[in-house]
């Protein structure tokens, strides 16, 4: 089993083939990035409110909820390129290092911005963070607060959660040798939220201040323990680590959810169907078990909304009805089956360029919004059709400026610095060598993912 990548692999022979050549990786790929920037907009257009400035249709936000749609459209392309970043290193240190320069800069600079410019009043940043600084410091720091009963310092840093439990899952199934049997995870997962609906603990651990304080703590020595091990890229070390991470997310997200299982195993169900889908394409995994898999996925999202997104279900999936969220699961579905069914087109480059800086979309367009809000008042209200179509595309714009000013100046500049870093690493802390290579699908540029 291979945890670390040699220093240098000859690549594989290409096998001849009679079928036309591919189109070059950006033109692959560019379906993803598609797919990231819709539902980038997606969310933010859910945030602003856009169906409700649009006349004649009241009703529709509780038959389609646009931020829930967004989020698992992310999800589902999280799933589909996480576990193929991972396998193409080959590396779990280089892995983790490169998802934490990925995410952590951005975060923090969004949240610092947003604490400099926003007045506390009109502040996005909630309260909880200025009553308990050190500990929403420490939960957010380990982008476990969604699971440790812990306020989001962003709202939506909420679904940074359960993308960094999905890395502990797939670097442990990794270091295991079982990241290939994502069908049968996939499965597990949707049969867990239709059995147990919203019988799991919601905050099981986290009954009070004094009870999430110690799991925070103890949160925190669990991961920095198994960074410590994955950091000296010694095998057997790795394997240490990423089981501890993979215990610990399995614990979290078993007895101290903060939405409801149903929510949260359909979640894991998803991105491990995407896994699926990316082994389907690159003929790792029969069509088959794909497509039942898959099938079965998109069936029990569909039902468990049904039968359980009722009452105060509701407040903990932050959807108005059943129908938004079941009918938005089906859509992103929908959506992400149509663009891989078209993957081999060419799809509008300002719709791959907004899937580019999708995080910083995905990030600041809060902020944005409390900030034309702030600067709005005292100023008579925006009313009338085209009055809040100016609104809605001066906010739009502004918001891919910031967008792709903090791309270029935040995201770039620190994911060069995190290949620098793993360079270094390699060469001051050189991994073992490894053992015999494992088949493995061929190479192919991969793009940053996560929302």
């Amino acid at each position: 089993m291979k945890l670390v990548k040699p220093r240098s692999a000859p690549a594989s022979p290409p096998e001849p083939s009679k079928s036309p050549p591919e189109p070059p990786a950006s033109a692959r790929l560019g379906w993803l990035d598609a797919l990231r920037g819709v539902a980038a907009l997606a969310v933010a257009m859910h945030h602003f409110g856009l169906l409700g400035k649009i006349p004649h249709t009241d009703r529709v936000p509780r038959q389609l909820d646009l931020g829930f749609f967004g989020v698992m459209l992310f999800f589902l392309v999280s799933g589909y390129i996480i576990p193929a970043s991972l396998e193409r290193r080959g590396d779990v240190r280089a892995f983790w290092t490169g998802r934490l320069f990925r995410i952590y800069p951005a975060v923090a600079v969004t949240i610092v911005a947003s604490l400099l410019v926003l007045p506390r009043g009109g502040q996005i940043v909630q309260s909880f963070p200025f009553d308990h600084p050190v500990l929403s410091l420490a939960a957010n720091g380990l982008l476990l607060q969604d699971l440790v009963g812990v306020p989001s310092a962003i709202g939506v840093m909420w679904s940074l959660t359960y993308e960094m439990v999905f890395y502990y899952f797939v670097c442990a199934l990794f270091v295991r040798g079982w990241h290939r049997n994502s069908a049968p995870i996939a499965v597990g997962f949707a049969s867990v939220a239709l059995v147990l609906g919203t019988w799991l603990p919601i905050g099981g651990i986290s009954v009070d201040l004094a009870a999430t304080r110690h799991l925070v703590a103890v949160a925190g020595i669990v991961v920095l323990m198994a960074m410590a091990c994955i950091a000296t890229a010694r095998p057997d070390l790795t394997r240490w680590g990423a089981l501890l991470l993979g215990g610990l997310g399995l614990v979290l997200i078993t007895v101290n959810n903060r939405s409801t299982g149903f929510e949260t195993m359909l979640i894991f169900a998803t991105m491990f169907a995407g896994t699926v889908l990316y082994r389907l394409e690159h003929g790792l995994l029969d069509r088959l078990p794909a497509l039942l898999c898959c099938a079965f996925v998109v069936v029990a999202g569909v039902t468990v909304g049904y039968l359980y997104n009722r009452d105060t279900a509701l407040w903990h999936t932050w959807t108005p009805s059943w129908q938004s969220f079941s009918l938005a699961y089906l859509a992103a579905w929908a959506l992400f089956a149509a663009a891989m069914l078209l993957r081999r087109r060419r799809f509008p480059r300002w719709l791959s360029g907004l899937g580019t800086i999708s995080f910083s979309v995905y990030l600041l367009h809060g902020p944005l919004m409390y900030f034309v809000g702030w600067r709005l008042q005292g100023y008579p209200p925006i009313v009338g059709p085209t009055g809040q179509a100016a609104l809605t595309l001066g906010y739009l714009g502004a918001l891919v400026v910031l967008s792709y000013l903090s791309y270029r100046l935040v995201e770039i500049p620190f994911q060069r610095l995190g290949r620098r870093v793993v360079r270094a690493l390699d060469r001051r802390f050189p991994a073992p060598a490894p053992g015999p290579r494992e088949p493995a699908p061929k190479p192919e540029a991969v793009p940053a993912a996560g929302v």
